[in-house]
């Protein structure tokens, strides 16, 4: 791309948020700057490993299996954030997803005989709230998440995300909370917009570990982009937080895992490394979708991107924005309530693990602004059959 498209798309997208106020979150960016894939579809950082995936369930060592989380969430970070690029690629921002959109996904990893699931779901639209539960059946271990995300601009596009996920094992009856980290979009003024995670967070984890993740970046004078630094250590150590394990790096490019008490180099993961690359993924073929299915739905302003054709892009994009506003004032006028088809909200004092694991941290649950706490309903699920809604689709 020369620099007069750079400069151009640049002054396209501080003009747009100069005209915007309070949250971003449903608001229609310009096409240019759009990526070709929804929010929806998010969950695939976290599924598109599964070897990653299913080895906590692997591990007998309660520590290490906290180590092994840490690596999960660690490898998650890159393809999450930096949406349809790499380091030194600008991002772009996924395309709104609309209510009751899903998307489906699996995962195989041949040599370690390992598979993920994936489902998701877009179960509100006001405020956006997506849901998504990612599954390895054989090897007993599996992730629910949710997230509410707030976006604002004031100079920078600040992305708050609040909910969190949960990994069970089923073996170890052991629970992890992990946690889904701010970001902030930088870089407008050299055309090239990056994510920027910063901050404190933690992994709790139910077997009596904490795993501490500190995160830094490029600053004015020092600091390097997209830095870390975590530590793992006993709960029962919070006034020394004395460190079993420290990983320190970048975590869009590489990180090093010591053990602190023999101070073995324990792994030096390379992201691009070609044995850390990620599985190829697995979904049905377009024909085979359901209307409500991600991919299908969005078809036509898909092949608008692929072509370049912006008016494409914009007209397919409003066919489904208006169909939608159409849809909900329909079940405002009828008194009908949307309910979403996989999963369902829990009451935030019913969340017992979350409660458990963040007593005397000071985590939040937020549920009241996120509709509650989404599990998906695994019975729903399996009896999902094809077309999901009977007649209405997405267009009405």
């Amino acid at each position: 791309m020369d620099s007069r498209s750079v400069s151009s798309r640049l002054r396209e997208l501080v003009k747009f948020l100069g005209t915007v106020q309070g949250d971003l979150s449903n608001v229609t960016g310009p096409p240019s700057l759009l990526a070709p894939s929804s929010v929806v579809e998010v969950g695939h950082a976290w599924a598109q490993r599964p070897a990653v995936f299913a080895a906590p369930a692997l591990e007998s060592d309660p520590e290490k299996r906290s180590l092994l989380v840490l690596r999960w969430f660690l490898t998650s970070l890159r393809s999450q954030l930096y949406v349809n690029g790499a380091p030194g690629v600008s991002i772009k921002k996924p395309l709104n997803a609309f209510l009751g959109e899903l998307f489906f996904a699996s995962w195989t990893d041949e040599e370690h005989k390992a598979t993920t699931q994936l489902v998701a779901e877009q179960v509100s639209h006001h405020p956006p709230i997506t849901a998504m539960h990612i599954a390895d059946r054989e090897h007993g271990i599996r992730a629910d998440g949710y997230a509410r995300v707030e976006m604002t601009f004031n100079g920078a596009v600040n992305i708050r995300q609040v909910g969190h996920a949960m990994v069970h094992i089923d073996r170890y009856d052991e629970d992890h909370l992990v946690p889904l980290p701010d970001v902030k979009i930088r870089g407008f003024l050299g055309g090239c917009m990056y994510p920027e995670i910063t901050g404190t967070y933690q992994i709790m984890s139910s077997a009596g570990f904490v795993t501490e993740i500190y995160f830094s970046g490029e600053g004015m004078i020092s600091g390097k982009r997209n830095s870390f630094q975590a530590r793992i250590y006993r709960r029962e150590d919070t006034k020394r937080r004395e460190p079993l394990y420290e990983a320190t790096g970048i975590w869009s490019k590489g990180w090093t895992v010591k053990d602190v008490r023999t101070g073995d180099v324990l792994e030096v993961y390379d992201v691009e490394a070609p044995e850390n690359a990620p599985m190829p993924i697995d979904i049905a073929p377009l024909d085979e979708q359901d209307e409500w299915e991600s991919r299908r739905a969005w078809a036509g302003v898909l092949a608008g991107m692929a072509s370049g054709d912006m008016r494409i892009v914009l007209a397919e994009k409003t066919k489904i924005e208006q169909a939608q506003r159409q849809l909900r004032a329909q079940e405002a006028a009828e008194g009908r309530k949307w309910e979403p088809l996989l999963f369902r909200s829990q009451e935030g004092e019913d969340h017992a693990v979350f409660h458990e694991l963040t007593e005397g941290t000071g985590w939040r649950l937020f549920n009241e602004r996120t509709k509650g706490v989404w599990k998906v309903d695994e019975s729903k699920v399996v009896g999902a059959q094809s077309p999901y809604r009977g007649e209405l689709t997405p267009l009405g």
